[in-house]
Parts: C-alpha cells; sequence; structure tokens
C-alpha cells in the first residue's frame, strides 16, 4: 500500500502517521521546494537539511520508506533544489536524484525490511494514545 501526501503535508507529522496508520508502506510526497535567490547563501543548505531530515524522521517514526520527490530549476524566484530521495525506514537514504537535471529513477523498496523494523521498534503498539487529546486542538492553553 502507499500513501499520497502533498507539498506542504510534509511538515505535519500527524499526516504521515495518520497515513502509515493506514496501512500505506510506502510514503510518496511529490513537492515544488526551493528557495528564493537571496536566501540561497545564507539559508539555503539549513532548509534543505530541513526539508530532508523531517523527511526521513517520517520514514522513521513511521516504520515505512518515504519517496520525496521535487521539481528542479527555477521558477519567478524560486530556485527548487531537486534532489528527489527515497529514504528507508532507519532513514537512510537508498536512493537520490541530481540537483539540476530532470531524471525518473526505480527504486526497490524491500517490504520485508518493514516487518524486521516494526519487530523491533514497534512504535504503533507503544503509543499513548489516552494522552493524545489536546493535539486536536489548534493551541494549548
Amino acid at each position: 500500500k502507499i500513501g499520497v501526501l502533498i507539498c506542504w503535508d510534509q511538515w505535519y507529522p500527524e499526516a504521515a502517521r495518520l497515513t502509515a496508520m493506514q496501512g500505506a508502506n510506502v510514503l510518496f510526497y511529490p513537492t515544488a521546494i526551493g528557495w528564493l535567490a537571496e536566501e540561497r547563501d545564507t539559508l539555503g543548505k539549513a532548509q534543505h537539511n530541513a526539508w530532508e531530515t523531517v523527511q526521513k524522521g517520517h520514514a522513521v517514526a513511521n516504520g515505512c520508506f518515504v519517496a520525496a520527490s521535487n521539481r528542479v530549476g527555477r521558477e519567478g524566484d524560486t530556485i527548487f533544489w531537486g534532489q528527489s530521495f527515497v529514504s528507508n525506514p532507519y532513514g537512510e537514504v537508498i536512493a537520490r536524484t541530481p540537483v539540476t537535471e530532470e531524471t525518473a529513477e526505480a527504486v526497490v523498496c524491500d517490504l520485508e525490511q518493514l516487518e524486521e523494523f516494526r519487530n523491533i521498534w514497534p512504535f504503533f503498539r507503544d503509543r499513548r494514545i489516552d494522552s493524545y487529546d489536546p493535539i486536536l486542538r489548534r493551541w494549548l492553553d
């Protein structure tokens, strides 16, 4: 089973968790993310690192593969950073595309690795769901 979460969804752990709880073994995140030209030198590396880290975190926290696809090139003031990648459930990048060229890549995701991972780290089983009601509110007082 796959789950597709689009662009901005990538920043919300709840979206990844709910999709994985519905049985997704692979989370796909088609996105168009980059930086403004004036941000590239000062924030570019940090922004890219945050993007990749959060995706890999979704893989680990949910015991699944994550495939994050991203545009390349430029549109208006935005320079897209490409570098689509696939992460295994341990957060290891098992495939990555280039920064500037459009490519397509087929990646084998070993679903047996998911069972092994989920047995070692049973995050779904050990969740404290009795403590989660506050997450349904926008802000906590």
